[in-house]
């Protein structure tokens, strides 16, 4: 997934206002096609807010992977009539679940198993 971070035109165009109207209204009738088209259209987004953790030890593959998972969870709680946009909502999302996972991983750094070697001085 990294080439699609640098090539930049691997991930399909972004909707138009219209399109994202269209599909949302389609979505909240059930449409399932929609959703998918929300969701793919949207991945542009995802390696947008997961290069902000490029600093970060965990590698830009996993991140865009984990930044979907985000992305997927804020279109289906996805409220039209809250006022936000999607894109707003979703780049939240996508951040939100970005740091649950640095942040979970970060206590797992610290632990220490039992079948480890200990090293001596």
């Amino acid at each position: 997934m990294f080439g699609y971070i640098q090539g930049g035109n691997l991930f399909p165009e972004p909707l138009s206002t219209e399109e994202e109207q269209t599909y949302l209204e389609q979505m909240a009738k059930g449409n399932e096609e929609a959703r998918n088209i929300l969701i793919e259209r949207n991945l542009r987004l995802v390696a947008h807010v997961a290069k902000k953790y490029a600093t970060s030890k965990v590698e830009q593959d996993d991140l865009i992977s984990i930044g979907t998972i985000g992305l997927i969870k804020g279109i289906n709680s996805f409220n039209v009539e809250k006022g936000a946009r999607l894109s707003t909502y979703v780049s939240r999302c996508i951040d939100n679940e970005i740091l649950m996972h640095l942040r979970s991983t970060k206590k797992l750094g610290a632990e220490v198993y039992l079948n480890e070697p200990i090293r001596k001085g």
